[in-house]
């Protein structure tokens, strides 16, 4: 399989200058069959919401095994639309980890609603469902579970917590494309989110997708995406230029083709991680889980300085990245609105994550030298 990449640079204030060729931290797989449905969609004239974003979402739905996969234009988007198919608006709350990328929360500040923010479960970074029901008031809409780093999180128990409440489920799966529990697939909960952004393991360079069984919710988000409009010109609802792109599809469907590959190379990676990093935490995967790595997140032990350490990596070729450094709530916007707390897993984690290279493209030599220098921290 060809491939052209976009690699994400290492972190530039580490100030580091690195002695052997740079391992980086994420190479899309984007090859001649992108090039060529892209050259299709140019030389066709009909470059948006046309017949291939159909033919992506076609596929997406069946690999999801849902009757509705709807494209928009990023994750963050789908996020929104999932929050408001679900009935979220103003007044409402919404629970969430705090250990997540910000748009998990500000999803819920667009529908001028409340994230309430639970700690995480140590092992899996995903919400700690013991600690959800506490967090259930006469506000609660929605819970949002995010399977962070490419690991459901614990979509059985939700479930039945959401059902007992009466609650939605938006699912962020941004991050877990393909992973499953027991053989179900993340997005299949309830709403699902998903992100295509250019690090992802399928990328449409920016874009996402919403996934439901329910015909009513597929209709709305399909007709919010396109500013409320069901018939061009007749606007039913007040809508949000959310659309994606001819092009996006395209590539977006050429890289559907490779999901399965590109998904196992990564599983293949982690297996390797998994058995020969030594003195750092690996991560944990729960039987009947199927983690697709998005990320391959370690735990630094106590002692052990993270910028330090990532500047000792760097000084050998090898890119990490920290997601993320900062709990939502600790973020400067949710600190002006009032938010005050302390969830200690989510800060103990926070301060001893770091991410490693984990992509398709990878080389055994590149594995090894991973390996050696992680394992040359605590040596």
């Amino acid at each position: 399989m060809s491939a052209v990449s976009t690699a994400t640079p290492p972190a530039p204030s580490l100030g580091v200058s690195p002695s052997q060729p740079m391992i980086q931290m994420a190479k899309p797989m984007l090859g001649e069959e992108e090039k060529a449905a892209i050259m299709r969609v140019l030389d066709s004239g009909y470059i948006v919401q046309g017949p291939m974003v159909k033919e992506f979402e076609d596929k997406w739905a069946a690999m999801c095994g849902v009757k509705h996969a709807a494209a928009v234009m990023n994750g963050t988007v789908a996020l929104h639309l999932g929050m408001l198919a679900a009935g979220v608006g103003p007044g409402d709350e919404i629970i969430c980890p705090a250990f997540t990328f910000i748009a998990s929360g500000n999803a819920a500040l667009y529908c001028g609603a409340r994230p309430v923010f639970v700690d995480i479960d140590y092992d899996s970074f995903n919400i700690d469902v013991n600690q959800i029901e506490a967090a259930i008031t006469p506000k609660t809409k929605a819970i949002e579970p995010v399977s962070l780093y490419g690991l459901p999180a614990n979509m059985p128990a939700i479930a039945e917590i959401a059902a007992r409440h009466g609650l939605a489920i938006v699912e962020d799966a941004c991050q877990a494309v393909g992973a499953t529990i027991n053989g179900r697939r993340t997005g299949t909960w309830g709403i699902g989110a998903f992100s295509l952004y250019a690090t992802k393991n399928v990328t449409t360079a920016e874009g996402g997708v919403l996934t439901t069984n329910d015909d009513q919710i597929d209709d709305f988000i399909r007709i919010a995406r396109a500013q409320g409009m069901r018939t061009r010109y007749y606007h039913e609802m007040l809508g949000y230029n959310y659309r994606m792109t001819d092009i996006q599809g395209a590539i977006g469907s050429a890289q559907m083709d490779k999901l399965d590959e590109l998904t196992e190379q990564r599983r293949r990676n982690a297996a390797y991680y998994d058995a020969n990093l030594r003195g750092v935490e690996t991560p944990k995967v729960p039987d009947g889980y199927r983690h697709v790595y998005h990320q391959y997140t370690i735990k630094l032990p106590q002692g052990i300085d993270r910028d330090t350490a990532r500047a000792r990596l760097l000084e050998q070729g090898v890119a990490t990245d920290v997601y993320y450094p900062v709990p939502v709530y600790r973020q400067q916007i949710y600190i002006e609105m009032g938010y005050n707390m302390s969830l200690p897993v989510t800060e103990d984690v926070t301060a001893r994550c770091l991410s490693i290279p984990v992509h398709p493209a990878l080389t055994e030599e590149e594995l090894q030298r991973v390996v050696a220098a992680i394992n040359g921290l605590t040596a």
